[in-house]
């Protein structure tokens, strides 16, 4: 045992495993602000988000709460929060509709049943398959969509909401160069705020959106009949809320490993986000996943990093509407429109759509990156485009190295026998034409094919290799495949001869 592990005190190594904000002031500043503009920023959203569902406001809030407070002890990603999200309305609306309230709680249930078991089952390796030109087409779009949600924020509104706005993004922008001691979103908040109610402007305020709720939620069953039928109704929806809940958060843990240059185990989060959402289903809300605006805001404009902001956003939503309800609800909604035009700006990638680097992009990448972005602000919904995108990613990509297996020929000198050499990646796309690359006619009795520059990835390229031998021995000349490597060769070994007819 080292000296400095005898010296060191068991108070000292207790403190060591303290996190960061139980430790530093400053960093226990900067979440605990963090935490109080994201429960401001998430309630006009939760309201939003209800009336897309066709529930009661307090459905979306409660939904909220419990999903941030439970992400983010479960989660995997510190500091990303979880909450109502348009994408998982727009999924479960269509069921609440037309089966009711009850059927909606229990899809929400066994949606988080389904991503606790894609979770288990590894579905977030898949994230690995994500290209970067997705990757930025994700953010792109966001930020578009983002702004877009504004907009109507920002029309058929009195006039004094314009200044209001213009006020609040200059404070946002230069307060942070006065001090950074507190974050500029609740300071922008707080000022718009009083000017309003002092000045007694009449704007949109977030009491205009829905009547905040007066109690916390209490648990309880689905009100279902418990039957083979009311599975089979809720199952489609509770897949469909699943995966596109899993493909949001997954996406919004790379963004927020990418801005803070730290890792976190997607499996773990998304394993949480089954969690999360039963435990809403159970308290009555309407189900979640990541909040891709609300997260930018915790982790890009606020600087917040652990999970202690993500606590807080559940736990300071719940008391703005519960002890400040009727304070919470004068907020004018100028103050928040604000905060997120800068989101906005802050998310997108610029330095994607800079001349300097379109000039440099291969056209293939800068065409999956439009794609991505067209697909999402087209359907409003991120999964598709990503998962749009990234089957324009694969198609490119295979198109690109379809013609790198390239085929050499080498006839012996006493021209007895001719040694092709094939080099390159043989599968489904690049061995398409390898057939014809062969001299079958001309070719003396003995052919040696060369592999030991290539690699068989496929079926497909098997069947290639027999079609080939096959039209030489058709010819009456032998042909040896040579130089395989030990995974190409147990490929080849398992599927020669059994691929004919197929």
């Amino acid at each position: 045992m080292s000296s400095a592990s005898l010296t060191t005190s068991p108070a000292a190594r207790l403190r060591g495993l303290r996190p960061d904000w139980l430790t530093d002031p400053k960093v226990w500043r900067t979440e605990v602000l963090a935490g109080l503009v994201v429960a401001l920023a998430l309630i006009p959203e939760a309201i939003s988000f209800s009336i897309i569902a066709g529930v009661d406001p307090a459905i979306g809030l409660f939904a909220s709460f419990t999903m941030a407070v439970v992400i983010s002890i479960v989660g995997g990603r510190r500091a990303m929060i979880s909450a109502a999200t348009g994408a998982v309305a727009l999924v479960i609306a269509p069921l609440n509709r037309e089966h009711g309230f009850g059927h909606l709680v229990a899809a929400v249930i066994l949606a988080g049943v389904f991503q606790i078991v894609l979770g288990a089952l590894g579905v977030a390796k898949l994230m690995r398959f994500v290209p970067r030109s997705v990757m930025v087409g994700f953010v792109n779009s966001l930020a578009i969509l983002i702004f877009m949600a504004q907009v109507p924020e920002m029309t058929d509104v009195p006039w004094p909401v314009y200044p209001l706005i213009a006020a609040g993004l200059a404070l946002l922008v230069f307060f942070p160069k006065v001090t950074t001691v507190i974050p500029a979103p609740p300071v922008s908040i707080a000022i718009l705020t009083a000017i309003t109610v002092a000045a007694g402007i009449a704007v949109p305020t977030v009491g205009d959106k829905g009547s905040l709720p007066s109690s916390l939620p209490l648990p309880g069953l689905p009100d279902v009949p418990f039957t083979l039928d009311t599975l089979t109704t809720i199952a489609p929806y509770a897949l469909a809320m699943a995966l596109v809940g899993l493909m949001e958060s997954l996406m919004t843990a790379k963004l927020v490993d990418d801005i803070t240059d730290t890792r976190s185990s997607k499996t773990r989060e998304s394993i949480g986000q089954g969690i999360a959402n039963i435990v809403t289903g159970f308290f009555g809300g309407m189900g979640g996943c990541a909040m891709i605006g609300q997260t930018m805001i915790n982790v890009k404009v606020s600087g917040a990093r652990t999970r202690l902001s993500t606590f807080l956003a559940g736990a300071f939503l719940m008391v703005l509407c519960i002890v400040f309800g009727p304070l919470v609800s004068e907020i004018p909604m100028a103050a928040l429109v604000a905060v997120m035009v800068m989101v906005c700006f802050a998310t997108f990638d610029w330095h994607s759509i800079a001349p300097k680097t379109l000039r440099r992009m291969p056209a293939g990448e800068i065409t999956v990156m439009v794609v991505t972005v067209v697909c999402v602000v087209a359907t409003h919904n991120l999964a598709v485009g990503v998962v749009i995108g990234s089957v324009t990613a694969m198609v490119i990509f295979a198109q690109r190295v379809a013609h790198l297996a390239e085929v050499t020929a080498a006839t012996a000198p006493d021209g007895s026998g001719v040694r092709y050499t094939v080099t390159g990646e043989m599968f489904f796309a690049s061995s398409n034409d390898l057939v014809g690359r062969f001299d079958y006619a001309a070719d003396p009795d003995k052919v040696v094919i060369d592999l030991s520059r290539a690699h068989v990835w496929d079926a497909s390229s098997v069947a290639a290799l027999d079609a080939v031998v096959a039209r030489y021995a058709q010819r009456g000349k032998t042909v040896d495949l040579v130089g395989l490597n030990r995974p190409s060769a147990e490929l080849h070994g398992r599927l020669t001869g059994e691929l004919a007819g197929h």
